[in-house]
């Protein structure tokens, strides 16, 4: 399969970290803002859960990127043992499927107060 240069950038490969921290910045900014402003655990829960919602459904279309990228095949014994650019290219694959999945539980982390919010003091 023939696939695009962007693909085989770094930032292909970070996209996922990148939302996870938009996700931290957004839900802990939010909170700060309800909370000071309206005392409102109950907006503060309903912005937390909508941002996870919207980061992990960007996770997950990374995720699969990345997959497709990868070009996993359990029974082929491919051996990476040339710098080409596919072995390249399924490296930066390999490491942005695996980085999407720490993210997605990063993200799922950082929305595990919104549970726990009963007040905002």
């Amino acid at each position: 399969m023939h696939w695009p240069h962007r693909y085989s950038s770094l930032w292909h490969m970070i996209a996922a970290p990148i939302v996870w921290a938009i996700h931290f910045c957004t839900v802990y900014g939010w909170t700060a803002a309800v909370c000071a402003r309206a005392d409102a655990p109950g907006a503060a829960r309903f912005g937390t859960g909508l941002a996870t919602l919207v980061a992990l459904a960007a996770i997950a279309w990374l995720g699969w990127h990345a997959w497709l990228q990868w070009d996993y095949r359990p029974h082929d014994p491919r051996l990476h043992d040339v710098p080409t650019t596919e072995a390249r290219r399924e490296f930066l694959g390999h490491a942005a499927w695996l980085l999407a999945g720490v993210s997605a539980i990063g993200v799922i982390f950082v929305a595990l107060p919104a549970i726990f919010i009963e007040s905002c003091l």
